[in-house]
């Protein structure tokens, strides 16, 4: 018999769809005859997310005891089918807050936007896909729920309409459309392997599967997508183009719930059917380190509030990847790892939201995004200045704050892998160079940090009379709803930071059985100094790079310049140029070649069988054997005697008896 707890699941995907339909509805009708219709699509807008994380926590006390799922049979062919564990409430936890966090912050920045109808209608149907992607069973529901939201999202990329922000969106939908489409090719695969596409039993089918290059080939294919929409190198070009033109409530959710929903689907492979894979870990590895190193040098770069965020968000993805990759080295040791990027999406996802709003703060005031038009904008308001300054320590993994916790983790695991090998005999040069790599990351972290803090709440604007513009908003710049919004997120921070062994231990440990695991790992003591280490090598990096780079090379009398080399760019550089020209010139010639040759070849073949005569007219050498050629043709007895006539009646026969023969089947 189905309890609530297992209809809880469609409904979380489910009631956001509808909640979008209702906004859309009230918002076209009341804005022309009803206001008091525009009141309710606002209400709806925060009613419904607020609902799903009531359900999501009544899922928390009451659903554990027992396997939560729910299928729809028969829907689409294979059917949709939920599931709920661990990692998966975390994740549909994290979605659910930063959903009713960016909504009701939402109503005072969204208060004066245009297409507000349009926009809650995908801002909600964008929620329950992604909470759908959290809670599928098999790659076909997540596949199904990850195309809806890619396509609802991306009208959250282009919803200003501007040339910036509809070039972003082309780029994002290109990323979402080819990544579905590969990502099917691998389904494809799967489901001709085993015969299922269903998560827990592809954990149990794979590890026996022989063909080991062919299920690489398959879960290659269907990591593609996934990969594309976390934003990992180098299919991220999309992330830093898209984060900037959208709406700050939209960006907040692209980059600290989305990518998450490709983090997802990376997961779903890596701790399944590829569970504990070494070559699988070691490829994983590679991107990662590559992703985090890339966006943290973007960021440090970046003059742009956003773009900066927006960079920050690949670099930790960046990190979160690492985790995924040293849960496949460690094997069954990989209890540090596991909990390592479990809690570095949550802080991450709750980072963003943090910096994303506060971001959305300085655009709704200024309409301004560019370092040193902002500049100077944060004196003096001190919950702007709080949530910045917490964002920075969070990211940059300051002690106190949660993400020292979580990337505590993610060091300590290359660290013990790094062990594991010196111990038996084996060279860990390149993992030695895997931490370095990480420790600068994160490093470069603060540096951007650091710059954006400063910039915003510590200088002063170089026009003394638009610094005084800002200073005159202090008591204005928000409403005290949306004030208290970003001061409860930024506070979570430090609170989740010094509460680490009663909160996120115990967090962590919830994604435990969807990875396998039977033990939760040994008790890790975070404050002691050989932890301590790493984290301040990272800030050492970070604090010098600040001073010895960004304040005098990037910076000159003041201002900030962008010396990111333009040729760098590989959409511009590489994705579009191949995509809109190389490729189409290649398609035309191949097409032209394939339509002219075949009649190249029939005047080779005229020219060498067949003779002109002087009248210019191709005459066959037998003429009275295969056909009549006439200048002035008087009658058919000539044709009806060649071998063309015979041929002709052959092939009526021939289809005569093939029609026979399928209406006599």
């Amino acid at each position: 018999m189905t309890s609530f707890a297992n209809i809880c699941l469609p409904i979380l995907v489910l009631l956001p769809v509808l909640g979008g339909l209702i906004c859309w509805f009230a918002g076209e009708i009341g804005e022309d005859h009803s206001p008091s219709l525009v009141k309710v699509r606002g209400l709806v807008s925060w009613l419904v997310p607020t609902i799903d994380l009531i359900l999501v926590i009544f899922l928390l006390i009451n659903g554990f005891g027992s396997e939560i799922s729910f299928t729809f049979a028969n829907v689409c062919g294979l059917g949709l089918g939920f599931k709920l564990d661990g990692l998966r409430w975390i994740l549909c936890l994290m979605g659910s807050v930063l959903w009713f966090g960016s909504a009701v912050f939402g109503q005072e920045y969204m208060g004066h936007a245009e297409h507000k109808s349009r926009y809650y209608l995908y801002y909600l149907i964008t929620e329950g896909a992604t909470l759908g992607v959290f809670l599928s069973a098999d790659l076909y529901t997540l596949l199904v729920c990850f195309e809806v939201m890619s396509v609802a999202s991306w009208t959250l990329v282009a919803h200003e309409e501007t040339p910036g922000a509809m070039k972003a969106a082309d780029s994002y939908l290109a990323f979402a459309v080819i990544g579905g489409l590969v990502t099917l090719m691998g389904l494809f695969l799967f489901q001709d392997m085993f015969g299922t596409v269903d998560i827990d039993q592809l954990a149990m089918l794979a590890p026996a599967y022989e063909d080991k290059a062919h299920l690489y080939v398959a879960g290659a294919l269907t990591a593609f997508g996934f990969c594309a929409k976390c934003g990992m190198w180098p299919l991220h070009t999309w992330l830093p183009a898209a984060h900037p033109v959208a709406p700050a409530t939209a960006s907040a959710l692209l980059s600290g719930i989305i990518t998450k929903a490709g983090i997802f689907g990376i997961l779903a492979l890596s701790a399944k059917p590829f569970l504990h894979d070494v070559n699988w870990g070691k490829v994983m590895l590679v991107f990662a380190m590559i992703t985090m190193a890339t966006g943290a040098v973007l960021g440090v770069f970046s003059t742009n509030l956003k773009r900066t965020l927006a960079c920050s968000s690949m670099s930790q993805i960046g990190f979160i990847l690492t985790g995924v990759a040293m849960s496949e080295l460690l094997g069954e040791e990989n209890a540090l790892a596991v909990h390592g990027l479990t809690l570095h999406m949550l802080n991450h996802s709750l980072f963003k939201l943090t910096l994303f709003l506060a971001a959305g703060a300085v655009f709704m005031n200024l309409h301004e995004l560019e370092l040193n038009k902002i500049r100077g904008f944060g004196r003096g308001k001190l919950i702007l200045t709080f949530s910045m300054l917490m964002g920075l320590c969070g990211l940059a993994g300051i002690p106190g704050g949660s993400g020292y916790i979580s990337k505590t983790l993610l060091h300590e695991s290359i660290v013990h892998y790094i062990e594991h090998l010196e111990e038996h005999g084996h060279a860990a040069c390149a993992y030695h160079a895997c931490e370095w790599i990480f420790l600068i990351s994160g490093g470069l972290t603060l540096a951007y940090m650091l710059k954006l803090f400063i910039c915003v709440c510590v200088e002063k604007n170089a026009d003394p009379a638009e610094q005084a513009r800002f200073d005159a908003m202090n008591g204005s710049w928000c409403t005290k709803v949306s004030g208290g919004i970003l001061g409860i997120c930024a506070l979570l921070i430090p609170l989740l930071g010094c509460t680490v062994y009663v909160s996120m231990d115990r967090i962590a440990a919830l994604a435990d059985h969807f990875f396998g695991m039977t033990e939760h790992g040994h008790a890790v003591h975070y404050f002691i100094w050989v932890n301590l280490k790493g984290g301040l090598i990272s800030i050492s990096i970070g604090l010098l790079v600040y001073i010895l780079f960004v304040r005098m090379v990037l910076m000159k009398k003041g201002t900030y310049l962008d010396r990111w080399p333009a040729f760098l760019n590989l959409e511009d550089g590489i994705y579009r140029p191949v995509l809109l020209k190389v490729l189409p010139f290649i398609g035309a010639l191949t097409a032209r070649i394939v339509c002219t040759l075949p009649e190249v070849v029939r005047k080779a073949f005229c020219a060498f069988l067949y003779r002109r005569n002087n009248n210019g007219y191709v005459t066959p050498p037998e003429n009275d054997r295969f056909t009549v050629y006439e200048q002035n043709p008087e009658g058919t007895r000539g044709f009806t005697t060649s071998l063309a006539f015979s041929l002709l009646l052959f092939s009526i026969g021939m289809a005569i008896i093939l029609v026979y023969l399928f209406l006599h089947r």
